[in-house]
Order: C-alpha cells, then structure tokens, then sequence
C-alpha cells in the first residue's frame, strides 16, 4: 500500500449474474467476474491506499458498495445513459476522493477520459502508468500482474 495513492479501476462487462442469473445483491467488488477486472483490483489492492471502482451506471463506487441487480450500462453506448462527468465531480467532493495528492487510472480510453476530466478540477493529477505504452488487452494485463508480483506500481 502506498500512502496517499487512489487507485481507480473500470467496472467490468462480465457479472455475476451471466452465470448466476438468480444470485441477490452483491457487494462491487464480487460483482465483476472478467479477468481484466480481477487483475486490476489485486493491483488497487496491492497499492491503493483506497481504491475505487468506476462503474458507468453508479459512478465512483466503493468495492463495499451493494449492487442491487445485473445491468448493462457502458461509457462506449451513450444511449444506455452512462454517469456524466459532472455528476462524477460531484462525487469525487461528496465522497472526499480529492483528498488524495496522487490518482491512479486503470483501464480504457472510454474510462481514463472520464477520470481524467472528473478530476481536473480539483486541480489533482492522474496518472495512468499502462495506458500509452501501446499494449493489447492481454499485453496489459501481463503487465499489470508482473508489476503486481514485483511490488512495483510503475513499469518499467
């Protein structure tokens, strides 16, 4: 863990429900089932002194935060009504998400575009340590487990 860093990671469109279509409730962080998502939250886990999870339905969710049922909302499909930036920088005031000096992004454009302007104006830098690096998906992730298993939130 690293004192004063927030890590942000996207929701993922693979839920629970797609194999358990009558599971209740679930808590955020349970409710993601793709691998990207896991990875990238033994990443948040691992460095984060708090971690985030950005979901195009709910906005900045806590991994405690209960889901109520399955949905599909993305950031790619504006007529499925994702969360918009302003209410995102609400948010980030609400929850005091812009208390934390260093903001790290994981995961696509569609993602780093809205964290990235949900921030600015609190005048808070994000980074995004494996986003211009030009990997493919799988590439990333690789990356992202042997930053995870060396203890190094930076590649390389």
């Amino acid at each position: 863990m690293i004192q004063g860093m927030l890590v942000i990671i996207p929701c993922g469109a693979g839920k629970i429900w797609d194999k358990n279509p009558h599971h209740g409730a679930c808590l955020a962080k349970d409710t993601y089932t793709g691998s990207p998502f896991r990875v990238n939250r033994k990443y948040a886990e691992k460095f984060g002194e708090k971690w985030m999870i950005l979901s195009a339905k709910y906005g900045y969710i806590e991994p405690e935060f209960v889901i109520p049922g399955d949905y599909n909302v993305t950031f790619k499909d504006p007529r499925t009504n994702p969360v918009a930036v302003p209410a995102l920088i609400q948010q980030i005031q609400e929850v005091g998400l812009n208390r934390f000096p260093q903001v790290i992004g994981l995961g696509g454009i569609e993602y780093r575009d809205r964290i990235r302007d949900s921030f600015k104006p609190y005048n808070i830098s994000v980074q995004f340590p494996f986003a211009d690096l030009g990997l493919r998906i799988g590439e990333t992730m690789s990356l992202i487990k042997k930053s995870v298993d060396q203890g190094m939130p930076f590649p390389k």
